[in-house]
Order: C-alpha cells, then structure tokens, then sequence
C-alpha cells in the first residue's frame, strides 16, 4: 500500500507541475512581459499586505508621452502599467476588471487629486476595456526588476530599436 501511495504522490506532483508550466506559458503575454515570479518567496511582505480588494482606476497616457515615469520609463502608447501613491517600482498587481485580468508592473507614482486609488497607462486601460473612472479587483503578486523598459511589450518597437534601453 505504501508503495502505490507513493506513486499516486509522485503522478499528482507530476501533473501538476505539468499544468503549471502549461499556464506559465502565456505568462509573458499576460504581463505585457515582465516575468511573474513562480515562487510565494519571491512575494514580499504579509498576505494581507499583497491583497486590495477592490479600488477606484482612472487611466492616463497621450499628455504624458515622452516624459519620464517615477520609476525611470519613458512612456509611450506601448507601455502597459500602472501608477500607484505607495508601491514600491516594479510590484506586480494582478487587476481584474468585468472578467479581463491583466498583472501589470507599478511604473509610476500617482493618481493625484482624483480620488482613484490606480491610474493605468492607456494600453492597461485599452486592454481591459476601461474607458473612464471604475471600480477594480487588484492584488499585489510579486515584484520585477524596475527597468527603464519594464511595461513595454518583448518586441516592442522602442525596446527593439535601443536594444532594450531608452534613449534619451
């Protein structure tokens, strides 16, 4: 009996770390490429510090391309983030909003003066079909390095052109 129990063990491991590598597939996608750490070690601070339950969204972009974002990017239409008054640069927020999700890296500090909690950039709002003030679901899921090209897409125009730095 041990022994099948074993096996059974070692299969049901297997297949899931099977399905893990599956999802972990389109990760980059999801994320507008930053790589989403696999590991809860990598998450910091207490989980009730990593959940917002729900917050309100404005979005911003077109008057802010060309100028510099807190955390060192230089935004254009490409970037998907998102702004935020305390997270640190590069925290990963899963957001969900009317059955889109989409984890975004924090790129800049802000909403200010508006009331909102998050202000995303114009390609997050595009992307999860926000046109105006809303409501959304967040939680905080990790961190990625903060690059001057996190939030640009792999093969974007502008990381391609510099090699993946921006000029300027």
């Amino acid at each position: 009996m041990p022994a099948k129990f074993t096996q059974r063990t070692v299969l049901a491991l297997l297949a899931a770390l099977a399905c893990a590598g599956v999802s972990a597939m389109g990760a980059l996608a999801d994320t507008g490429g930053v790589a989403v750490p696999s590991s809860p070690a990598a998450n910091t601070g207490p989980s009730k510090a990593r959940v917002h339950r729900t917050g309100i969204a404005t979005w911003f972009g077109p008057g802010f391309y060309g100028q510099k974002t807190a955390c060192g990017q230089v935004m254009t239409p490409e970037i998907v983030g998102v702004a935020n008054r305390t997270l640190p640069c590069g925290t990963l927020v899963k957001v969900s909003y009317r059955g889109h999700l989409l984890t975004l890296p924090v790129i800049d500090r802000g909403p200010y003066g508006t009331g909102a909690d998050w202000d995303l950039t114009t390609g997050a709002a595009q992307t999860l079909g926000i046109e105006d003030t809303v409501r959304i679901g967040t939680r905080i899921i990790g961190t990625a390095p903060n690059t001057p090209t996190l939030g640009l897409p792999p093969g974007s125009p502008t990381s391609a052109a510099t090699g993946g730095a921006i000029a300027g």
